[in-house]
């Protein structure tokens, strides 16, 4: 609560304009114009103390309050509805407004250029919801601090538990004179130049037109790097267990749709996981290796290095080995923001330059579902500081999607969700379950308004209030094909189908850890959510294209047990048993 820092620093306005350009009134009149951070600081802050500042002295550490804290998805209306918020973002960030009343072009300059200033930190306890990245920026002390790559300071964000609020702390670096510019690195722990250019791009634009945006597959050590980090141990070398033919398995779950709906006469329920046959767990199971050398003969509903699949950054680096410089057809450009960062500003920037070429981008998180801290944009600032906030990857947004009529309506997204069953990788047995879902936008597809959730998005079961859409799908068949009639729904599924089987083919094709370990005693089941769009096929013909948006492990199968009462007698009948004469399922591979 000591209020000192007036007695250490000032904040000074500068204007930075060529001595032989001084005469230039017009040049005098863009420089007042740049927002600051840019090539023209408008603002610097120094030290004014007299006596400098000591970096050994324990009372040089100061705290910046945070003027603006917020979860991406309630930018736009806080700045809406909190007074003086806008006009206080709009006064820090430079952006002429002079109105009463927030107006919607103001909102959207601040929108972009708040990219400038935003900072990050995620809570590290807490529901999904609670450990999505904050953003905040800094008063106008804090945001006026310029970058350097010699930084005399350094700021970390601190969250003071007693007042339950964050602030930036702010210490000298080395000793400092009077007049001396107070500086911190917008880049701190990047070493790499090119990364470092690549993450200062919003403060300092430059193009990256000369990196090749061709992302190859990740080396064997990337692989490796995971199976360590996710601390599994492969499984010993087994032969496949034979088990009697009227042999009824104890099964041993804590997934509560299975103890509710498995009634299968081949299975019995056991509180005993050491007498189980089958462990069917909830949890991501770890020892393969103590499994496999102790109790070869359990089998269990998940296979060593599945995470390949269901992790969104692995998933697009196993799908390069279907090949195509842009990756598979039925996997939207993706890119991890860690690691490929310089690619995909290049392709950013190719695309801006190429005429007419989309550019709208969806960031998401590696490994959070529900559309969790997802936002869909076309501002390259925007993504590469998304960089910093959790792990990412980028991928193409799919701008000419294959559109529903709902007549409530009218033309929306909507994605498919499809079951399906691995029963084994040598040889790649895949099946999937006749029952396909579906999930729909709530309001009419335009490529705007972006932050619009029920516009762009088909999540709605877990946002409260809002409304769910729901068509079964021998429903939806007939009304597809009438909306569609050149589009016969078997062909489109027939295509769909195909993406399945090469997805796992390419993510079976290397041995553990850079494919799905061949474990005979694994079995699984996964969710793939796709969406399709209108492309053109190499002879010129329009085309739906299968689009895998991702693939999930362990899915929630409420609706499919609610509407099926077989479901799991099904799944584990294919599975477990290899009896899918009187089963809902499709050999697919």
């Amino acid at each position: 609560q000591i209020f000192d820092a007036g007695d250490y620093f000032g904040i000074m306005q500068v204007e930075e304009v060529d001595e032989e350009e001084e005469a230039d009134e017009e040049l005098e009149a863009q420089v007042k114009k740049k927002p600051n951070p840019g090539n023209y600081s408008c603002f610097k802050v120094i030290i004014t103390n007299e006596n400098g500042l000591q970096a050994s002295n324990p009372d040089s550490i100061f705290l910046i309050d945070h003027a603006w804290t917020y979860r991406i998805d309630h930018a736009r209306q806080q700045l809406l509805h909190v007074p003086g918020l806008l006009h206080r973002m709009a006064d820090l960030m430079g952006i002429d407004f002079h109105g009463e009343v927030p107006d919607e072009d103001s909102v959207e300059q601040v929108l972009q250029e708040m990219w400038k200033y935003n900072q990050t930190y995620q809570l590290s306890q807490g529901t999904a919801e609670e450990k999505v990245p904050v953003w905040y920026i800094m008063d106008e002390f804090g945001s006026r601090i310029q970058h350097s790559d010699q930084p005399s300071f350094a700021t970390a964000p601190l969250f003071y538990m007693p007042q339950q609020i964050a602030y930036t702390l702010l210490w000298p670096l080395r000793d400092l004179e009077t007049g001396d510019e107070v500086t911190r690195d917008y880049a701190y722990g990047e070493t790499d130049r090119l990364i470092r250019k690549c993450v200062l791009l919003p403060w300092v634009p430059t193009d990256v037109l000369d990196i090749n945006c061709f992302t190859p597959e990740p080396s064997d050590e990337h692989y490796q790097a995971i199976l360590t980090e996710n601390k599994e141990k492969l499984p010993i070398a087994i032969k496949p267990s034979v088990y009697a033919e009227d042999k009824v398995f104890k099964v041993f779950t804590d997934v509560q749709q299975v103890l509710n709906n498995l009634t299968h006469p081949r299975f019995v329920l056991t509180d005993s996981e050491q007498e189980a046959d089958i462990l069917y767990n909830f949890s991501h199971f770890k020892d393969y290796r103590k499994l496999s050398e102790e109790r070869p003969q359990v089998m269990v509903n998940q296979f060593p290095c599945e995470n390949l699949l269901t992790v969104k950054d692995c998933l697009a680096s196993v799908s390069r080995r279907a090949g195509g410089a842009d990756g598979p057809r039925w996997l939207p450009r993706t890119f991890n923001l860690q690691t490929e960062l310089p690619q995909f500003i290049s392709y950013f920037q190719q695309r801006e330059r190429r005429w007419g070429e989309d550019n709208h981008w969806i960031c998401k998180p590696w490994n959070l579902a529900r559309s969790l801290d997802t936002h869909i944009t076309n501002s390259l600032n925007n993504i590469i500081r998304n960089r910093e906030s959790s792990p990412k990857v980028v991928c193409k947004y799919i701008e000419n999607p294959v559109l529903f009529h709902r007549e409530d309506v009218g033309m929306v997204k909507f994605d498919i969700r499809y079951i399906v069953l691995l029963r084994s990788i040598k040889p790649l047995k895949l099946y999937v379950y006749d029952v396909f879902w579906l999930r729909f936008s709530n309001r009419a597809f335009s490529l705007d308004d972006l932050h619009d959730y029920e516009k762009h998005f088909t999540v709605m079961n877990y946002a409260p209030g809002v409304i769910l859409k729901q068509v079964h799908c021998e429903e939806f068949i007939p009304l597809f094909e009438k909306q569609y009639p050149d589009y016969p729904w078997t062909t489109v599924q027939a295509d769909i189908f195909k993406a399945f089987a090469e997805l796992f083919q390419v993510a079976s094709a290397k041995p553990a850890p850079l494919g799905i370990c061949d474990y005979p005693s694994s079995r699984a089941v996964y969710a793939i959510d796709l969406m399709l769009k209108w492309d053109v096929s190499r002879d010129g013909k329009k085309i739906m294209q299968p689009q895998i948006l991702e693939v999930n492990f362990n899915p929630d199968c409420d609706r499919a047990c609610k509407y099926h009462p077989t479901f799991f007698n099904d799944v584990f009948s294919t599975l477990f048993l290899d009896e899918v004469d009187n089963c809902h399922v499709t050999c697919i591979a």
